[in-house]
């Protein structure tokens, strides 16, 4: 843990290098520049990335569900699916028991891409020029930021 802010001079206190918010903006800025090579090999931008690797871990899913797993909103999920499907990746179908649910799966082309992705982790690894343990107890540590961060702003609503 750092200082608490009242221990730091004022002057630091607003200081671009000590804040937290833009080392994780910076630090996301330069995974997502990263990931743009290896993935316009696969036609993909990491935002469509994104919703790949959900619905390679469950395939015929919810929007609703896509969303919740990705934190974003059906405003920003709907573009990204509705290219994926003009790719021919995926299916959008309205849900068999609630026709208001739209249920996303894989198509073939989709679930094929899955197999030209599957060296991306370890590539971008290797640029990271970290250990996978030092990488994973940093995605868990982000992870535990973001829940209490969201556990904060919900309670303040």
């Amino acid at each position: 843990m750092s200082e608490p802010a009242d221990a730091a001079p004022p002057a630091a206190l607003l200081s671009l290098d000590n804040q937290f918010c833009f080392a994780l903006y910076s630090a996301s800025h330069a995974v997502t520049k990263t990931y743009k090579p290896l993935l316009e090999r696969l036609g993909l931008t990491y935002p469509q990335y994104l919703v790949m690797l959900v619905l390679w871990e469950q395939d015929a899913i919810l929007v609703k569900d896509i969303g919740a797993r990705l934190f974003l909103d059906s405003g920003t999920l709907t573009p990204l699916l509705k290219r994926l499907e003009a790719n021919r990746l995926l299916e959008r179908r309205r849900d068999p028991h609630d026709e208001r649910q739209v249920r996303i799966s894989l198509t073939p082309a989709g679930r094929a891409l899955r197999e030209q992705a599957i060296d991306i982790p370890r590539q971008l690894l290797c640029a990271s020029g970290q250990q996978a343990q030092v990488l994973g107890r940093l995605r868990a540590d982000l992870a535990s930021v973001r829940d209490d961060l969201l556990k904060s702003t919900d309670a303040g609503q």
